[in-house]
């Protein structure tokens, strides 16, 4: 399955590094194999490899190789500063492809001397609009089944749900037993681990970390680091309420998603909403990677604690205002008033299941798996 990016990556390969980063099993490496199998002579070097990884510390790769994949490098001791001096002793015409997840995501606050020579980009699950390009699906089979596997391609594509949602206990675990461990003692993997559960159960719900700690017989102050490094890792990721104070907003509950909807423990109208929350933060993503447009994903929620569920901005302004819904095809008072205050945003009630689209004053009433098909 050809991702989205994946020609945006190689046009930006002829310019500069990219790295690569994403959820793990996100399909980082099949990716980044595709861009390499179109340039004979291209070589994919694996950290986790141990033949390659000699190849690598040694820099034996062949010198005129016109792409050069390292996949996992972020594992390597002293990374940034040996990949600054590859890539400055490089070749003319020569590209480099690094892909990793959580270290190599966060390097970049590090403020390291690979400033200016790479682009960035984020491999996010698969979309409803993928799945119907690649697979030829209709939008609405393509909807219920990331309901149910989610879109990271194993489960998506395994044969049976059952072999999805074995690799989906795998996956879990392996996160909490070994990347988790990159950032944490032993001695909290069990704390972490319940805490991961008790978020599969909360999804879409502003998030108490306060009250969570006190479940959990910890101090907020390490439940707030938990989620970070949950964030780091790309398990989860945390949809703030918008406002234009920005510090303000970030004193807010966070509302917290997964990236792999399957994870979500809860009714048919959680797994919408995460489903919902995982293509608009790709979209989102993609435009800041794709375009360098400041965009980003909220929501609203005001003191009578109306709320609506997504709220995208651009430049800090909402230009979308979108509530999901699985069935209820009345049009939130709230929704229709904040749309008042907003004309710049358009307001879109994103229905599961609806007869048709409609036009409600100012509210779009959408059937989700087209409109979803539909998003950039």
């Amino acid at each position: 399955m050809q991702r989205f990016i994946e020609l945006l990556i190689e046009r930006d390969l002829a310019r500069k590094m990219v790295f690569l980063t994403g959820p793990r099993q996100a399909g980082k490496t099949t990716l980044a194999k595709s861009i390499a199998s179109r340039r004979p002579g291209a070589q994919v070097l694996n950290w986790d490899v141990l033949a390659d990884q000699r190849v690598i510390l040694a820099q034996s790769w062949v010198t005129d190789a016109p792409l050069l994949v390292f996949d996992e490098l972020h594992k390597m001791k002293d990374w940034r500063q040996w990949l600054k001096g590859v890539y400055d002793a490089r070749l003319p015409n020569q590209s480099i492809l690094v892909t990793g997840s959580a270290r190599l995501d966060a390097f970049r606050q590090a403020g390291e001397s690979l400033v200016g020579r790479y682009f960035s980009w984020h491999l996010m699950p698969i979309t409803v609009k993928e799945l119907v390009e690649s697979a030829g699906v209709s939008p609405d089979d393509a909807l219920s089944r990331l309901l149910v596997r989610g879109g990271f391609p194993e489960p998506l594509l395994a044969e049976t749900d059952t072999d999805a949602q074995r690799w989906r206990q795998l996956y879990l675990d392996g996160l909490i037993r070994d990347d988790i461990l990159e950032f944490s003692r032993i001695a909290e993997v069990r704390a972490m681990r319940m805490f991961v559960e008790m978020l599969r159960t909360r999804v879409g719900s502003p998030l108490s970390l306060a009250s969570i700690a006190r479940d959990l017989q910890i101090s907020p102050t390490t439940l707030t680091r938990y989620l970070e490094i949950l964030e780091s890792l790309h398990v989860v990721f945390a949809v703030r309420p918008y406002h234009r104070n920005i510090a303000r907003a970030l004193l807010k509950e966070p509302k917290i998603y997964f990236y792999d909807t399957g994870l979500v423990q809860g009714d048919d109208g959680a797994r919408f909403e995460n489903a919902c929350a995982v293509m608009l933060y790709a979209s989102v993503q993609q435009r800041r990677d794709a375009e360098g447009v400041d965009t980003s994903l909220h929501y609203i929620r005001d003191k009578e604690r109306r709320e609506i569920d997504f709220v995208v901005c651009e430049q800090g302004d909402p230009i979308r205002l979108i509530e999901s819904k699985w069935a209820d095809s009345q049009v939130p008072a709230y929704l229709a008033a904040t749309a008042g205050r907003f004309p710049n945003a358009k307001a879109i009630l994103l229905l599961r299941h609806a007869r048709q689209r409609e036009q409600r004053g100012l509210v779009a009433v959408e059937t989700a798996a087209a409109w979803l098909a539909r998003l950039p």
